[in-house]
């Protein structure tokens, strides 16, 4: 066992029963011209946190602990896409839509893969995710009970929407969650904070949060 210096309170990070998800760090979202672009956000935002988010993974990768990698995006006939989640907002582009990486969030396409800086290795787990959180519609919770995984730690955008789903899902399976502080970002770097503020919340109430430093050095105790 070794201890993560987080907030609220020291986390006890077991590492044979721990696994690093990462979430969504895909072109679609991180790289000009993608969804996240489309909906007017400013993309550079979540870019900056690769250099964290790369290191983080170095870290488990030579722990030699499980990474997983996972992947928003939908069948190429969208039936795995409800119409009130693709109709909703004014986007310039629509999932399933022609862009300049392919169709929108559509599995397969360039713009739904994972950025070339944190690209899995070809051990690593990649879910495809249909919803925000990884647990719905994929086979995340059976590989975690495959590998004996108890504790997670979270990397990965946005904050707010499909990392925190994740993580709620994850404790109501009862998993203890851990969130990489500087390797998850949002659009709207207030709702960043009001999400991790929302998880550490009563006694780590969804979870506890600590940098990618502290995490790293607790692995290599």
């Amino acid at each position: 066992m070794a201890t993560v210096k987080a907030r609220p309170f020291d986390f006890t990070l077991v590492p044979a029963k721990t696994a690093l998800i990462v979430i969504d760090m895909q072109r679609d979202f991180i790289e000009p011209g993608g969804f996240g672009a489309t909906l007017g956000n400013d993309v550079s935002l979540l870019r900056a946190i690769i250099p964290a988010t790369a290191r983080l993974i170095a870290g488990f990768r030579k722990a030699g602990l499980p990474v997983i990698h996972t992947r928003e995006c939908h069948a190429p006939d969208l039936s795995d896409c409800p119409p009130a989640k693709r109709t909703r907002g004014k986007p310039s582009l629509r999932i399933g839509d022609p862009g300049p990486m392919g169709r929108i969030l559509i599995a397969g396409e360039t713009g739904a893969d994972i950025v070339e800086e944190l690209y899995p290795l070809p051990s690593e787990t990649v879910i495809d995710k249909p919803g925000k959180g990884a647990f719905y519609a994929t086979p995340l919770g059976d590989i975690l009970a495959g590998k004996g995984v108890s504790q997670l730690v979270f990397a990965g955008v946005t904050t707010e929407v499909c990392v925190q789903t994740t993580m709620r899902e994850a404790n109501d399976r009862g998993y203890e969650c851990l969130l990489a502080t500087d390797a998850t970002e949002s659009y709207f770097p207030e709702f960043k904070k009001a999400a991790i503020d929302m998880i550490i919340a009563q006694s780590a109430i969804v979870g506890w949060a600590a940098t990618v430093d502290e995490i790293v050095e607790a692995l290599d105790d």
